[in-house]
């Protein structure tokens, strides 16, 4: 703790309370006495409660299976005489071709706590379907999925690293056409980004205005969907022009990090990025930064790397001063933690608590709305990376806002979202419900696709998914222009035509739209349709008056859908 009031009072000049209240991030990753009823009934697991004692189930890797049961008379299994990490319980099960899968389990473990995952092994194939860092002395939900290619034979296992028992109980494994699939998402999208509205018209005394022309335009979608660009933007029409005409977020690629805004010890330049800034005010695009602190030793500005403690500090302390000041009217800048799972170059230097020390000091110096994201990877792309499980990015966004609470306030999830192909989307929406359960804005910050032919394809399937879940405020696509190629993914040759991602990209553009809309009044003044959300401008006029009145209207979630136009 004196650790962390040096580091905040170092950075900040500020006083700082040495009093920490209790602080929590929601309701995430319950622990639970006694486990619930598997989910859809076990889907095609037999026995899926254990109710039937051990039947249907196995032994897997040559260890020991026995039956547990609490003093309820909860029946549950117990891999025991553990010796090998995938020695557990299994069962064999028949998939069917081109079929999402929800996966899920209850789990807990002998003693302490223990990453478990899930394991399919099918065809020859070992597919990673998810993970949990199972706890003794009460039940963790393990919530995952899989994509399959082809049908045929499986069986499902656990596997941890640790020697522990591991317990097992209502587990479900749920098969979903991607028909299935694809109506349930297109519903949910719908309740999430959409809402029916009632415009009605009146007179200057309050009296509905039947027959009233009504007119409704698009002036900014409520959903932001943007990419990163490049410092290649400030000299190149065409990429302005191009990427102003769709994106209303963006993210400066490599321009904003420490690396760049300091090459040498206290030589700063902000030239580039503020020119970046101002091209992105004047065309109404919102910033979010990127990134005030990386994790990752290797991507420190080398004369950081081997600075002593006190001369690390000061550097530290003038970096993140100098972001903060770089906040201007218009633009949304976010400060942001990368890679905390992963890496740790300042825990090692700092202490275990020097990320909550960055993140306060920052929401100190600024004392708006701005958002403090923790980005990661890998907690949507790939469950089979433990580091990076939704319930462990959770566990540590809890950390950091229990060891100052004012932190939670403006907190937010950020997932970089680098996938490679085959997407696992089961596995991707699983970790959504799991994040969502911290009730922190979450964003998709930096999307791509690895290349190949089904490269759109799944772009496409990323995009939607993310759309329709109800806790994503927001994705950036990681696809900055540089005439020598972008990092992963492109949406554009180097003329500014479309790719097959870029076409996706469009076409997602104006499906997440409303068309311009006009009609009449009815009887007793009212027009109705059915929004994006977003922001509208509403023009009405009548026959009976010489005049015309246009106004703003903001469609969102949670507020109101009855609105009052005065002609």
């Amino acid at each position: 703790m004196g650790k962390l009031l040096f580091l905040l009072a170092w950075i900040t000049l500020l006083q700082v309370p040495c009093t920490i209240a209790a602080a929590a991030a929601g309701a995430a990753c319950h622990c639970l006495p006694e486990p619930p009823e598997p989910q859809y009934g076990g889907g095609v697991v037999r026995n899926a409660d254990f109710s039937a004692g051990l039947h249907g189930w196995s032994a897997f890797g040559y260890g020991s299976l026995a039956e547990g049961s609490s003093p309820a008379g909860n029946r549950y299994a117990v891999a025991t005489n553990r010796t090998r990490p995938y020695q557990s319980v299994s069962q064999k099960v028949l998939l069917q071709n081109d079929t999402h899968y929800t996966l899920s389990a209850w789990l807990q473990v002998s003693d302490g706590v223990a990453d478990v995952r899930v394991v399919v092994k099918a065809a020859g194939d070992f597919i990673h379907a998810g993970g949990v860092a199972a706890k003794s002395g009460c039940w963790s939900m393990l919530k995952g999925g899989l994509t399959t290619v082809s049908g045929g034979r499986a069986e499902i296992y656990f596997e941890s690293n640790a020697t522990a028992d591991i317990w097992v109980d209502s587990v479900s494994l749920k098969p979903f056409t991607k028909e299935e699939w694809s109506n349930h998402r297109d519903a949910s999208a719908s309740t999430a980004r959409r809402k029916t509205v009632r415009l009605q018209a009146t007179d200057s005394a309050g009296n509905p205005l039947p027959g009233a022309a009504v007119s409704l335009e698009n002036v900014r979608n409520g959903f932001p969907l943007g990419a990163a660009m490049s410092g290649e933007i400030l000299r190149n029409p065409s990429y302005q022009r191009w990427f102003a005409s769709r994106f209303t977020v963006t993210t400066f690629e490599n321009e904003m990090k420490w690396y760049s805004t300091e090459p040498a010890p206290g030589r700063e330049d902000y030239s580039v990025p503020d020119a970046m800034l101002e091209f992105a005010r004047s065309h109404g695009i919102a910033v979010r930064g990127h990134n005030v602190f990386w994790d990752d030793p290797n991507q420190q500005p080398r004369w950081v790397q081997g600075l002593p403690y006190p001369q690390l500090l000061a550097a530290a302390s003038r970096r993140i001063r100098s972001v903060v000041a770089k906040g201007t009217p218009g633009a949304h800048r976010v400060g942001r933690g990368e890679r905390e799972l992963h890496f740790s170059f300042f825990e090692r230097r700092f202490g275990w608590d020097a990320s909550t020390a960055f993140y306060a000091a920052a929401r100190m110096l600024d004392t708006g709305s701005t958002l403090m994201f923790m980005n990661e990877y890998n907690t949507l792309e790939q469950p089979g990376d433990m580091a990076a499980l939704p319930a462990r990015y959770v566990q540590r966004l809890k950390q950091i806002i229990g060891g100052y609470p004012q932190n939670g306030a403006g907190m937010a999830i950020g997932l970089e979202g680098h996938f490679t192909a085959p997407v696992n989307i089961p596995y991707m929406r699983a970790a959504l419900d799991t994040l969502a359960q911290a009730g922190v804005p979450v964003w998709l910050t930096e999307v791509d696709v690895g290349g190949g032919a089904s490269q759109a394809y799944y772009l496409e399937e990323i995009l939607r998914e993310a759309y329709a879940h109800p806790a994503v405020q927001g994705v950036i696509l990681w696809a900055a222009w540089r005439p020598q190629g972008c990092y992963v993914m492109c949406l554009t040759d180097n003329d500014f035509n479309n790719l097959p991602q870029g076409d996706v990209v469009d076409r997602l553009i104006t499906e997440w739209s409303t068309a311009p809309r006009a009609g009449t009044t009815d009887a007793e003044g009212f027009f109705q349709a059915e929004l994006a959300h977003g922001e509208y401008k509403v023009t009405v006029t009548h026959p009976s008056l010489n005049t015309s009145v246009s106004q703003s209207v903001k469609v969102e979630m949670g507020s109101g859908s009855h609105y009052f136009i005065q002609v």
